[in-house]
């Protein structure tokens, strides 16, 4: 019998009544370790749709080559991070790129001819990503998004903006333009002679513009304790932004690997959306939280802000 998302979401001590963050019990924690797969489990197999508990850098050499479509890579950004307790120290410039080139390298023989990559990062961290990538792929284009969350500076500009690297094997690629449009509020909406609308809808709602996706994104909320798919990992990327992703790059039943799962997202929109996935990650707390928002998938396969075969401006999707 499945427990309720109210019911669960209300049982939760220590927090807000409105809080709907993910956690787990007791019985999550020990019926949900049965789906993990360990790196001895996955050598010489191809194992669709599941979440691996172990260091990707042990886990991608056992991977079949020329398997994946789509690789998303969120590595740690080279800042002094802690996760769950595990520390990724700050490197020089040079270090991070060196150790970025090795991930790439070990990572590059599982991609067909026609894959994809997507490499996320930070201010900082753009510039290692740009050479490590150049190196080893076609680099086509960098996404910056808006992350509204962080702190102030006293003595700086604030960070509000990350960066996706999009990447790709060869000239033969997939790239879903129709399927990741914006629709945008027609702020100044413009009709033909006889009074037609021209290129905008006209709604009860408002007047709106379905227009071609940019490598511009101030429409992404970073998850908050009030969003359904809000976890306790301290990076969590929203499932908008990759639901973008990994419909632009990759049609149903291609395979998407992610080796740095963190909390899941890459693997249950690629679920929500009719992908197969695999996600890697080497901290069993959000392999387990993985595990626990893909059963979700089941009550609920809906992408908050994505509605009609379109990706909505923040805070206009009614």
């Amino acid at each position: 019998m499945k427990t309720s998302l109210k019911t669960r979401r209300l049982a939760q001590p220590g927090r807000a009544p409105r809080n709907q963050t993910i956690t787990l019990t007791a019985d999550d924690r020990k019926r949900l370790s049965r789906r993990l797969l360990g790196r001895q489990e996955v050598r010489g197999s191809l194992p669709l749709d599941t979440t691996v508990h172990a260091d990707c850098l042990a886990v991608l050499p056992a991977l079949p080559a020329g398997s994946i479509d789509l690789l998303i890579l969120d590595p740690p950004y080279n800042l002094d991070k802690s996760f769950n307790g595990r520390r990724f120290a700050r490197q020089s410039i040079d270090q991070y790129t060196r150790w970025l080139g090795d991930l790439l390298d070990i990572a590059r023989p599982l991609l067909k001819s026609t894959a994809t990559v997507y490499i996320c990062g930070d201010w900082h961290t753009s510039t290692s990503i740009h050479q490590a990538a150049a190196e080893r792929l076609i680099v086509r284009n960098r996404i910056t998004w808006e992350r509204e969350k962080g702190r102030g500076a006293s003595r700086n500009w604030k960070n509000a903006a990350e960066d996706i690297w999009f990447c790709t094997v060869s000239n033969d690629y997939v790239f879903n333009r129709h399927d990741v449009r914006t629709r945008r509020m027609v702020i100044a909406p413009y009709r033909d002679s006889n009074g037609v609308p021209r290129d905008w809808q006209e709604s009860g709602d408002g007047s709106f513009r379905d227009t071609a996706p940019s490598n511009l994104w101030n429409d992404i909320t970073v998850p908050f304790w009030s969003m359904p798919e809000n976890t306790d990992h301290p990076t969590q990327k929203s499932e908008k932004l990759l639901a973008r992703l990994i419909l632009a790059s990759s049609d149903p039943g291609m395979l998407v690997l992610d080796p740095f799962l963190g909390s899941g997202t890459t693997s249950v929109v690629a679920k929500k959306l009719g992908r197969h996935y695999i996600g890697i990650e080497i901290d069993e707390e959000f392999c387990l939280i993985a595990e626990r928002r893909l059963e979700m998938v089941e009550d609920d396969s809906t992408i908050q802000g994505f509605e009609d075969g379109v990706f909505w401006e923040r805070n206009t999707l009614r």
